[in-house]
């Protein structure tokens, strides 16, 4: 049996506008032709490819399809540049999955060079570092940073290095809040911030130290990292930040490591495709490199 990529396209199409319009306007048919390819797909496999609800889902065998069809299509532009070099081509598009403090301190800086060299569109998904390879087994990514050591079948995973995280405020709200000490009392009126309810080394660390539960103290939830720092910074909460995020603000006393005898750390592996080639080899080299440079080791 013979899979036509017309047809996978149309699937990846879909799941990445979120839109059967729009998809068919990105390809250029008409709404019933991109739907008819989606059910002449089925109808091939004996098996439903995508979950028709709020959001646009795969199924299982359909999140399959489209990873093999991203990866096809991966192999076939780094084929077009070896073979035409001097022929335009559209800006490669790289997809990356990857938790919001990384993509606030280190992890720019890392695809700096090939951005400058090469017309690139980023697209940057935002996740949870325990979730990011979910994005890879979907084929909307071609790399994850991930919390992960254990790569996915055609993937490899390397070890970037550790985030170190502590727990940081001024010196204003220090005084206010905890002129008596942290503790469990203390901790029940001054204000914390997370960055979502999902944000559990926050939660952990709390519970850890002071066997707190969420709800037991009051939290901001800011889906920012840059904005959560901020809210450190104008005295009003405490946060659990990246070291090296708040690096500058320690040196000028501007922030405080208000608990320098307990910090958290989490070790962050990079996952790619075993097969890639060209542009998406030339990133995932440099966000090693950069990585092993910048983390801790």
């Amino acid at each position: 049996m013979n899979i036509d990529y017309k047809l996978l396209q149309a699937l990846s199409t879909v799941i990445e506008y979120q839109n059967f319009e729009l998809a068919a306007a990105q390809l250029c048919l008409s709404q019933s032709a991109i739907s008819q390819r989606i059910k002449q797909l089925e109808d091939l496999l004996g098996h439903p490819v995508l979950v028709r609800a709020k959001p646009l889902k795969p199924t299982v065998i359909g999140e399959h399809l489209i990873a093999h069809y991203q990866q096809v299509h991966q192999l076939e532009k780094n084929l077009l540049q070896q073979i035409l070099p001097d022929i335009p081509t559209q800006p490669t598009k790289l997809a990356v999955a990857l938790n919001a403090d990384s993509l606030a301190t280190w992890f720019l800086d890392a695809l700096s060079p090939l951005l400058k060299k090469h017309p690139i569109e980023l697209d940057m998904i935002i996740a949870n570092e325990a979730l990011t390879t979910n994005r890879l087994k979907s084929g909307e990514a071609f790399g994850a940073v991930s919390l992960s050591s254990k790569a996915l079948p055609n993937f490899q995973a390397v070890r970037l290095g550790k985030m170190n995280y502590i727990m940081v405020a001024s010196a204003q709200f220090y005084q206010y809040y905890f002129s008596n000490g942290i503790n469990r009392n203390t901790l029940k009126r001054a204000p914390a911030v997370t960055f979502d309810k999902d944000d559990e080394m926050h939660f952990r660390f709390i519970h850890q130290h002071f066997a707190l539960q969420p709800g037991d103290y009051p939290c901001h939830i800011v889906r920012s990292s840059e904005a959560f720092i901020d809210m450190a910074l104008k005295d009003l909460a405490y946060c659990i930040a990246p070291e090296i995020q708040v690096k500058q603000y320690l040196e000028q006393d501007i922030l405080l490591n208000i608990m320098p005898d307990k910090y958290f750390e989490q070790t962050l592996y990079w996952h790619f495709w075993i097969l890639s080639k060209g542009i998406f080899r030339d990133a995932s080299n440099l966000i090693i490199q950069h990585a092993h440079q910048v983390l801790a080791q």
